[in-house]
């Protein structure tokens, strides 16, 4: 078998047999195919496309590249959540403890992020002395005892993805729709979940900009999921304005403590409960729905989903009273209102320029190797649909570096637009896909 037929076979439109696409991963992942070569298949991937059965097997190619975790220790049905990423997405942070204390099992990995915000991992190291650097033997041990862990992703975790990824990034051949799914799932499927349920983005804080690229995505992730013997169900979620209210790290995880406390915004409760019930009835703790959303709204008003999160801050090292006391959570130095310049109903807000302003705050990362500020953020007062007064505040800014606060504040005018007319407030939940 050589790479320059399977090059030019897909070059002509031709389908891969498994062989080949595993041929490829193989060589790839082991050094012995070069980027120049793989760097053309994945062009004429991009033009030529792949077809479901091409798909599936690329992505079972690339997850088993490295480890495949083996959860066959830890008793019950484990569910898996993972989205697709936006601005202020604090999701897993409550929705992890209200499934696990509902009798979900919750072994999650996750990463660290690059972007307006951190990762999950970033965000709960807003807790002092919280750990993800844990031993499997931890992870698996602590998900028995207490039914949530969540473990930092390693190098050996589907490296072909890694590999693969890096390069497409360099050679304009990310926006594939196989491409994408076969990324995402095979860092999924490799993590060893029975179940999994997927939160896909849309909008302008979305990887995705327009409902119809993120319908087809999720139909794809959920024919790979349920292809490779996972239930799959996807929940396409809107982000054409930030998630909740809050956008920065340590403001992220107060937050998601509110939420279990009851206090949290509206859709982002709401958003939670569409997700966990989806957990719940994957997982077998609950027949239909409703039910599965009254065991959810049980354990937050009974106080069960805090005092989950609680505990597992503790199982890994953290500061738990935090959980108890937000203000032992990273505060900024600085906290300012940013007035509104004119009156009127918010039309929309651009939700990737408000992810710039937290970045340029120091919320994130331009780089890999930058240093995150976990108290630094905004938390919004007016959302779309809301009316505001000239000099009332649209949102207040937490710094700590007055000249990072400046640019921030002159680039959060530029998502903001205002009108006479109340308009129509966007849909949070535009579709849920159980079968491709």
């Amino acid at each position: 078998m050589r790479m320059y037929d399977i090059i030019m076979k897909k070059r002509n439109g031709g389908k891969l047999t498994s062989g080949e696409i595993q041929y490829f991963i193989d060589g790839y992942t082991g050094g012995e195919i070069p980027d120049y070569q793989v760097s053309a298949l994945m062009m004429a991937i991009y033009f030529r496309g792949m077809d479901e059965e091409e798909t599936l097997t690329l992505t079972m190619a690339m997850a088993h590249s490295g480890d495949m975790l083996d959860l066959s220790a830890i008793g019950g049905t484990k569910v898996d959540k993972h989205s697709t990423g936006g601005v202020g997405d604090k999701t897993s942070l409550a929705l992890a403890p209200m499934a696990a204390a509902c009798g979900i099992r919750i072994a999650k990995m996750s990463g660290r992020g690059l972007g307006h915000t951190g990762g999950t991992i970033d965000k709960l190291e807003s807790f002092a002395g919280f750990s993800t650097d844990i031993s499997r033997e931890h992870f698996i041990r602590q998900v028995n005892g207490i039914g949530i862990s969540i473990m930092g992703q390693t190098a050996d975790l589907a490296p072909a993805d890694k590999k693969l990824y890096a390069l497409r990034d360099v050679t304009a051949t990310v926006d594939n729709m196989s491409l994408i799914a076969s990324s995402i799932m095979s860092k999924k499927l490799a993590a060893g979940a029975d179940a999994i349920v997927l939160d896909v983005k849309t909008g302008s804080g979305a990887f995705m900009k327009t409902l119809p690229d993120s319908l087809t995505l999720a139909r794809e992730m959920v024919r790979i999921g349920n292809g490779a013997g996972r239930r799959t169900v996807a929940v396409v979620s809107d982000m054409d304005q930030p998630l909740g209210r809050a956008v920065g790290n340590a403001l992220e995880v107060k937050e998601a403590i509110d939420t279990l406390r009851g206090q949290g915004p509206e859709d982002f409760m709401e958003l939670c409960m569409t997700l966990g019930s989806r957990m719940l009835i994957a997982g077998g703790r609950a027949r239909e729905e409703e039910q599965a959303r009254e065991m959810l709204r049980e354990a937050v008003s009974s106080g069960a989903a805090l005092e989950k999160m609680a505990e597992f801050v503790q199982a890994q090292g953290g500061d738990s009273r935090a959980v108890r006391d937000t203000g032992l959570l990273p505060q900024a130095l600085h906290i300012e209102p940013i007035p509104a310049k004119t009156d009127g109903y918010v039309q929309s807000i651009r939700c990737d320029e408000i992810g710039m302003c937290s970045l340029l705050l120091g919320g994130g990362r331009e780089t890999k190797e930058s240093e995150i500020d976990l108290a630094v953020g905004l938390v919004l007062c007016a959302k779309t649909g809301d009316y505001v007064r000239a000099g009332e505040p649209l949102a207040y800014m937490h710094y700590n570096d007055p000249g990072r606060a400046a640019a921030a504040r002159e680039r959060f005018y530029q998502a903001y637009a205002f009108g006479r007319e109340k308009p129509q407030i966007p849909a949070l939940i535009h579709e849920i896909i159980e079968q491709a």
